[in-house]
């Protein structure tokens, strides 16, 4: 049956001497798709097939099994990325975040991914965009945010810090010489999670906010999502 799909590739895998292998990321989950030729000079998938282009795949679909590409509509190639070691690495992390998240996910999280890694490629922050990203799948991934209140007592006053260890806001009364942060990064830290990415055009944070919600989501990541994931490891190496 022939279709049309749209999605990302996410991975590259190599067939035999002239062929391979790629899996597009769509709304419908991971579609594996088989590429005849596409490693020779002259196909016109080799540019087309590279990982991390987004498009339109047109193919003969077979479900349960690789499908055949027939050709595709490149909508985007995302070049800013490929071409920059530090936007490669925050994608190449998003990349197998989202792979996790969708596993535990009852809803799609196709549409969210997709318009981060293009609002990246437009040039918006990628820290903050992949901030944004983390906090959202935090529902997803059954260790949600509780941002309404003080995580010890449940005052919705007087709010003074966040701390990623205690899991969330913390008030004046529950206080316990945690780092303090900025009342912007307290403030900030509840629009990251109703925000639309879609609507996102402009972002203007200071340098020390963007690093202390980074701060706080490693650290809440880390003790709360039980996730281990080289690529995060990898970039926060790079970014020292």
């Amino acid at each position: 049956m022939l279709r049309e799909i749209e999605g990302i590739i996410i991975k590259e895998i190599p067939y035999g001497e002239t062929s391979k292998i790629i899996h597009v990321y769509t709304n419908e989950g991971i579609v594996g798709i088989m590429c005849k030729g596409a490693k020779t000079m002259k196909s016109p998938f080799r540019a087309t097939t590279l990982k991390f282009t987004y498009g339109i795949f047109n193919i003969y679909y077979k479900e349960d099994r690789l499908s055949t590409l027939v050709s595709v509509d490149v909508i985007d190639g995302l070049n800013l990325i490929k071409n920059d070691i530090v936007l490669l690495s925050y994608i190449n992390y998003l990349t197998e975040l989202t792979n996790q998240v969708v596993k535990q996910a009852s809803d799609n999280v196709y549409n969210d991914f997709i318009t981060t890694i293009l609002k990246i490629n437009e040039g918006l922050d990628p820290l903050i965009m992949c901030n944004i990203l983390e906090i959202k799948y935090l529902d997803f991934l059954g260790v949600g945010l509780n941002l309404d209140a003080c995580v010890s007592c449940g005052a919705k006053a007087n709010i003074v810090t966040i701390d990623g260890d205690r899991g969330g806001y913390i008030c004046s009364n529950c206080y316990q010489n945690e780092m303090l942060v900025e009342k912007k990064t307290i403030e900030l830290l509840r629009m990251y999670y109703y925000v639309e990415i879609k609507s996102i055009s402009k972002l203007k944070i200071s340098e020390k906010v963007k690093q202390e919600i980074n701060t706080f989501l490693n650290t809440y990541y880390d003790r709360y999502t039980g996730l281990y994931l080289k690529s995060k490891n990898f970039l926060k190496k790079l970014m020292g």
